[in-house]
């Protein structure tokens, strides 16, 4: 994956996500796409006091003033890292693994933890004053934008994100 707007929309809805199911999220996907302008991060920069009050009585949405106003001020943050690496995606791809995917057995899986690139994206962000971006997060968005395999052997979509990792033409 290596749209800007949806890297960013990925990175925010795991943020969302914290603490709750991705069901949850999922089912009120299309209502944050709403209320957040389509995670334009131009747009939602622009949020003011009365966008997060607004939000704040959003039902459609998950109503949490902390992961609201760290969705705007991620935003606000997103043109530093676009003028420096030239795009979102460039500098969340620069944190690839180095290592090759392979489907593993569960066992296997159990004893991986988070990628040490997921930990190493998460300290950059909040660094560069980034809010709801820690491990977990930054890793799950890793595996959801296929920065990561880590699929079970003999899984089907393990299989399909392998061949879409191969013709992916990463950014620079």
């Amino acid at each position: 994956m290596a749209d800007d707007r949806r890297l960013f929309e990925k990175l925010t809805l795991e943020g969302f996500m914290s603490g709750l199911s991705w069901l949850t999220i999922l089912r009120k996907r299309e209502n944050f796409r709403a209320a957040f302008h389509g995670f334009e991060p131009e747009a939602l920069a622009r949020f003011g006091a009365r966008d997060t009050a607004r939000l704040m009585r959003d039902s459609g949405i998950v109503r949490n003033r902390a992961k609201i106003e760290a969705t705007i001020n991620n935003a606000r943050r997103y043109p530093e890292l676009v003028e420096e690496f030239g795009s979102f995606a460039a500098y969340v791809w620069r944190y690839e693994p180095k290592r090759r995917s392979r489907l593993a057995d569960r066992a296997a899986l159990m004893r991986l933890g988070l990628a040490p690139e997921a930990v190493a994206m998460s300290k950059d962000l909040r660094r560069r004053g980034w809010g709801f971006v820690g491990p977990m997060t930054v890793y799950s968005f890793m595996q959801a934008m296929g920065l990561v395999n880590d699929h079970v052997g003999g899984c089907a979509a393990g299989v399909e994100v392998r061949r879409l990792r191969r013709e992916f033409i990463r950014p620079r």
